[in-house]
């Protein structure tokens, strides 16, 4: 199991990767790659092919990484369990103690000094 976790981990590592390559690659106002190949009229990729191939990339990549991320947390599942020789640390409540009454001591009664022998 901790190799396929750790197979979801490289993937979605390499899926972020690209995804941020992709991002940085478009421009905010719509040229990015496209002003490239905008020059060229007759290029294989036109300015709006390349504006779809990279909204469906980002799209894509975004999607990628939101599958694979619930593969993950789903084949964890849940937390591992303690085990029994180790016992988990009980935190103290922040409630004020009670303060039990002293409890009651007896005392033996006064003893009186005994008288002088004449």
């Amino acid at each position: 199991m901790d190799t396929i976790f750790t197979l979801l981990m490289v993937l979605i590592m390499i899926a972020s990767v690209l995804l941020v390559i992709i991002v940085m690659a478009q421009n905010p106002k719509g040229g990015g790659l496209s002003s490239t190949f905008g020059g060229a009229s007759s290029a294989q990729f036109g300015v709006q092919r390349t504006n779809d191939f990279m909204e469906k990339a980002t799209w894509t990549l975004g999607a990628v990484i939101i599958v694979l991320i619930l593969i993950s947390v789903v084949i964890t599942g849940k937390p591992a369990t303690v085990a029994p020789t180790q016992q988990p640390v009980k935190k103290e409540t922040s409630a004020p103690a009670k303060q039990s009454a002293p409890a009651a001591t007896t005392t033996a009664p006064a003893q009186t000094p005994a008288a002088p022998a004449k």
